[in-house]
């Protein structure tokens, strides 16, 4: 039976770059693409930036496959595209989000020697922290954002990291503010407790500030970066340093149930419709779903040599190119080497939960 995949293209080049991303899905993996609304195409149609029917298609799907949301046109209004996207990773329970950067061979703004052996895995806790701590208002002149952090939202993220790390060099930087913030304290001394069960892989902790500093000046110290929820945000963004670009960046945030994947980019509104969006990130975002979801992780490599060769050739105009959407497309389709999978079997995710 062929997997189900639920597309949410969102807002502005979101309905582009998703479908370039298809189209590498298709040559890779049979699937059933069936598409909802979410973001500020939601509000425009029903009102609600994450319809039920959306919520339905997705908890009935295998995987989620999301564009982009947001844009200047919904920034005032009462109910912000924003909105949905932070409903859904709650609805889906999604509390892990998988957020790579390492060297393309792209301009970047770092030296090439610095980034040239880099490669970060930013893990991400999504379920806490001051996105969804409650109270929370705004007023004329007060506003108000709680910070809050559970021992299981940190236990259960942390095993992903250290999980991750296994499978890497075996090394994890807890990143947190633990000498000013009670949650980072938690957070810290939470995932210390849990370090002994992993005697295979260092552990070490670093304040944000530093962690942050570090990551431009050292990146290819790093291997993977475990951090909560605002932290991962702004970290996983400068770590596009490292490729060149945020439009190249994926994401994979994984649960109990239906995985989310989507590039990391915003909807960059000013380029849509003309057929000039940089694919990279959808397409990158494509080889996680096929490494966690659905398990083909020799599959997931290929597609990640396929697009890094086709970043040799063409490029879009975002990354000093003037490829077109499709153009980059068929080149990482012309680069993908079926010969690679030729002994592609299943292989167990990192946490047997996450399997569709």
């Amino acid at each position: 039976m062929k997997p189900t995949v639920a597309v949410l293209p969102g807002d502005g080049i979101g309905p582009e770059v998703t479908r370039a991303a298809l189209r590498v899905l298709e040559a890779c993996l049979p699937h059933v693409a069936r598409e909802g609304l979410v973001g500020g195409a939601a509000i425009d149609a029903t009102g609600n930036p994450l319809p039920e029917e959306t919520v339905a298609l997705c908890r009935e799907s295998d995987v989620v496959l999301l564009g982009a949301v947001g844009g200047p046109k919904w920034e005032a209004a009462a109910v912000r595209p924003e909105h949905g996207l932070l409903r859904l990773r709650r609805t889906l329970d999604v509390y892990a989000n998988l957020r790579p950067a390492r060297y393309l061979g792209l301009p970047t703004p770092l030296k090439e020697s610095l980034v040239r052996q880099a490669d970060i895995l930013v893990v991400r806790e999504l379920s806490g922290g001051v996105y969804f701590g409650e109270p929370r208002y705004e007023k004329p002149d007060e506003a108000v954002d709680t910070w809050r952090q559970t021992r299981e939202e940190v236990v259960r993220v942390a095993h992903v990291a250290f999980k991750l790390a296994r499978r890497r060099k075996k090394h994890v930087t807890s990143v947190d503010k633990a000498n000013v913030l009670a949650s980072s304290r938690l957070w810290r001394r939470v995932v210390s407790e849990l370090a002994p069960e992993y005697p295979d892989v260092t552990l070490e902790h670093r304040y944000v500030d530093a962690a942050s500093f570090e990551i431009l000046r050292v990146p290819h110290a790093f291997d993977v970066i475990l951090t909560d929820n605002l932290f991962g945000d702004i970290l996983s963004d400068e770590a596009a340093a490292i490729a060149g670009s945020i439009g190249v960046l994926p994401s994979a945030s994984l649960g109990p149930g239906p995985g989310l994947y989507e590039p990391i980019h915003g909807a960059a509104p000013d380029l849509a419709g003309k057929g000039i969006a940089n694919p990279t990130g959808a397409i990158l975002t494509i080889a996680l779903m096929l490494e966690h979801a659905f398990r083909r992780i020799p599959m997931a490599r290929a597609v990640e040599k396929a697009t890094v060769a086709a970043l040799r050739e063409v490029r879009t105009p975002d990354i000093g190119g003037r490829a077109t959407t499709d153009q980059l497309t068929e080149a990482v389709l012309k680069n993908l080497s079926w010969s690679r999978w030729s002994n592609d079997t299943e292989e167990e995710p990192v946490g047997a939960e996450w399997g569709v």
